[in-house]
């Protein structure tokens, strides 16, 4: 449950500043799309993980900061997403013909262009909350997951590997069961 429910979160979170921002670029395009794009290369030079970990290495081990920082450090590949759906979506008739009627570019965004730029968004959702997942579970083996009275699939194969030559199955069965889910939303 503590694995699922941090990718889920992890996954609204960096959805949120995603959507958020690609839309702004996208929608805006011209200097804006430029400072956008330049913030997205400069978070993919840094490799998640290790920025991951250092991050939660300063904050004090709880689920929720897990959480935050996941969602903070995954929001690029939706903000490309997104602001790819808007680059393609302004230049129709529909939103032509809504900028046209006088319509408040926050109107046109939210009302017309969102909801029609959204399809990529949940697919990469569905696939984040899967990376989420294997992320707090890795983070959770090294020990900079949630702390140990909290049962997560990282710390019960990080507690279970002691016991890797009289007791197999502690670490099976943990390993079937994320294998499992994380197949599932992929």
């Amino acid at each position: 449950r503590i694995s699922m429910s941090v990718g889920f979160v992890a996954v609204g979170i960096s959805s949120l500043i995603g959507i958020a921002v690609g839309a702004l670029a996208g929608y805006y395009g011209g200097k804006t799309d430029v400072v956008m794009l330049r913030i997205i290369e400069i978070m993919k030079c840094f490799p998640a993980f290790i920025f991951i970990i250092s991050l939660i290495a300063f904050l004090p081990q709880s689920i929720f900061n897990i959480m935050i920082v996941l969602g903070i450090v995954s929001w690029t590949g939706v903000v490309r997403l997104v602001r790819g759906e808007f680059l393609r979506l302004r230049i129709q008739e529909f939103a032509l013909a809504a900028r046209a009627s006088g319509l408040s570019d926050r109107r046109v965004i939210f009302r017309h262009l969102l909801p029609n730029a959204l399809a990529p968004v949940l697919v990469s959702a569905a696939f984040g909350v899967a990376g989420a997942i294997l992320t707090e579970t890795a983070l959770s083996f090294l020990g900079f997951g949630v702390p140990p009275p909290t049962a997560s699939w990282g710390e019960t194969l990080s507690q279970s590997k002691q016991y890797l030559n009289t007791a197999w199955w502690l670490i099976i069965f943990p390993g079937i069961a994320i294998f499992t889910t994380v197949t599932a939303f992929n």
